[in-house]
């Protein structure tokens, strides 16, 4: 994505709160890029100077919230925001069989156990990028987005499903190693879980085993599409700092999805 300002190409844009728009690491903040709401900034700035300190970690300064004893923390409005999208994709998971499996209407418990399972793999993608950028100091909290609430919104009444009512916006002074490992962690998470409810499945069978089996097909193609090498998606930061980490993750979330693909049982 382009610097809205210098329209230089940045693998991680960060998002200005205060107007909206997509800067680089440079001129991300409001005094960097003539923000037209940085009379905001200055009433504000004594109170945010001292909530900020300096870190310096792998040859670079990372500015983070202080995190008093914590290494993951979620703020009141991310907790708000997670909610709303966690609804938001619950609501996906209700709609999805309207087109390709109204028979499962028929089966309540099932249709409730594959909406919940779909929300979860979503949020926990989110999350694991949150947590990984936490973890090196970076600051990161969940944010829904305009455009992406009304066409996951349009989602629900529709054949084709987009589901991107937001995202993790993230913050700080990062190289491309720790752009690639925040960006792999949320691929990663949804292939562990992918495989875990694969285990599930050769154990439990009938209504219970199609709802883990449905749990191996979102996130093996969650991971899968979110490991396209292209654009903001997290492929093309996690190639452009490892591509045999890509390559290795990218191939075992393609087997995954094949697998899940052909072999999703019929009710």
């Amino acid at each position: 994505m382009k610097c809205q300002q210098c329209s230089a190409e940045t693998y991680m844009p960060f998002t200005c709160t205060y107007c909206g728009q997509y800067f680089c690491g440079e001129h991300r903040l409001p005094e960097n890029h003539d923000c037209p709401e940085y009379w905001r900034v200055k009433t504000l700035k004594e109170q945010q100077a001292a909530k900020v300190e300096p870190r310096y970690q792998g040859g670079f300064t990372v500015m983070k919230p202080r995190r008093q004893g914590r290494i993951i923390w979620f703020g009141t409005t991310e907790l708000k925001h997670l909610l709303i999208g966690a609804l938001l994709t619950l609501a996906i998971g209700f709609s999805m069989p309207l087109y390709s499996m109204p028979g499962l209407y028929s089966f309540p418990e099932v249709l409730t156990a594959l909406a919940v399972v779909f929300a979860f793999s979503f949020i926990i993608h989110e999350i694991a990028h949150k947590i990984t950028a936490q973890h090196y100091g970076l600051w990161a909290e969940f944010r829904i987005t305009l455009w992406g609430t009304l066409v996951t919104l349009l989602s629900i009444i529709s054949p084709f499903k987009i589901i991107s009512p937001g995202a993790v916006m993230i913050g700080g002074m990062a190289d491309e190693k720790i752009i690639g490992k925040t960006s792999i962690a949320g691929p990663l998470t949804n292939i562990a879980l992918a495989l875990l409810f694969l285990v599930c499945t050769q154990v439990l069978h009938g209504l219970i085993g199609f709802a883990f089996f449905f749990g191996v097909l979102i996130n093996s193609f969650i991971a899968l599409f979110n490991l396209i090498p292209f654009g903001i998606l997290d492929g093309f930061k996690v190639l452009s700092w490892n591509k045999t980490i890509w390559a290795i993750a990218f191939s075992a979330s393609l087997a995954l999805t094949i697998y899940s693909y052909i072999g999703f049982p019929i009710l």
